[in-house]
């Protein structure tokens, strides 16, 4: 994030969620990308597309990344969001918009919200 912004985690708080282009994580087959974004405390990730291998990087290690167009396109730097994975719907709370998100399936969002691929097999195994 720092060739983009040399002051990016001066700015950052734990939670904020990143707003990023098309084929968000390119170049990145290694878990440890998305593992860095959520152990940096990053909330959740809103792309207009993700890197295939990113993607499901980001979904083993519990970090939402969801895709919507129109949402990348109207969200400035600083609004607050707020992300009903339920709904499908972000909210731009600064701006007062809600943008339909691609549909996250279930499956992927038990993972997520278990904290990642690893806790949520623990609990199916041993629940």
């Amino acid at each position: 994030m720092e060739d983009l912004d040399p002051d990016f985690f001066k700015k950052f708080t734990k939670g904020d969620v990143i707003v990023a282009g098309r084929n968000f994580g390119c170049g990145s087959s290694r878990e440890q990308a998305a593992m860095c974004l959520k152990y940096a405390g990053v909330g959740a990730i809103v792309a207009k597309s993700f890197a295939r291998i990113f993607y499901r990087n980001a979904v083993n290690q519990g970090l939402p990344a969801v895709e919507s167009l129109e949402a990348v396109d109207a969200i400035d730097n600083g609004d607050e969001l707020l992300i009903d994975f339920d709904k499908g719907l972000i909210k731009d709370v600064t701006k007062n918009l809600r943008f339909t998100m691609q549909p996250v399936p279930e499956f992927l969002r038990e993972i997520i919200t278990a904290g990642g691929l690893v806790p949520w097999l623990r609990k199916k195994l041993y629940s």
